[in-house]
């Protein structure tokens, strides 16, 4: 199921119900938030949007769980956050489908 990526439908609710977004910084596990803003100050800022089902940190980045790679997906956030705009939002939509299709064409 999680290959598959259908665990994320359910997500498609929030977005209808407007607590979500189709593009924005991923939401993190609750359990991890405070230990990530203690070494990342700035991880906070990534609540001034949406959250989102796919997002910049995600097609740079993938699943990452270090703290290094929650550094760099913090980074592709807040880039996302300071340009955020429809073109953007787009390619990033457009992105994550030809991601999807490529990695489902690829099992």
């Amino acid at each position: 199921m999680r290959r598959s990526h259908v665990d994320e439908l359910p997500q498609l609710i929030n977005v209808i119900k407007g607590e979500m977004s189709l593009v924005g910084p991923r939401p993190e596990r609750p359990e991890l938030v405070a230990k990530l803003e203690k070494v990342c100050p700035e991880f906070n800022k990534r609540h001034m949007v949406r959250p989102g089902i796919t997002g910049l940190a995600q097609l740079r980045n993938g699943y990452e769980a270090s703290v290094e790679g929650a550094r760099r997906k913090l980074q592709a956030d807040l880039e996302y956050i300071e340009k955020q705009n429809w073109s953007t939002e787009l390619r990033i939509l457009a992105s994550t489908l030809t991601r999807f299709v490529k990695d489902d064409n690829s099992r």
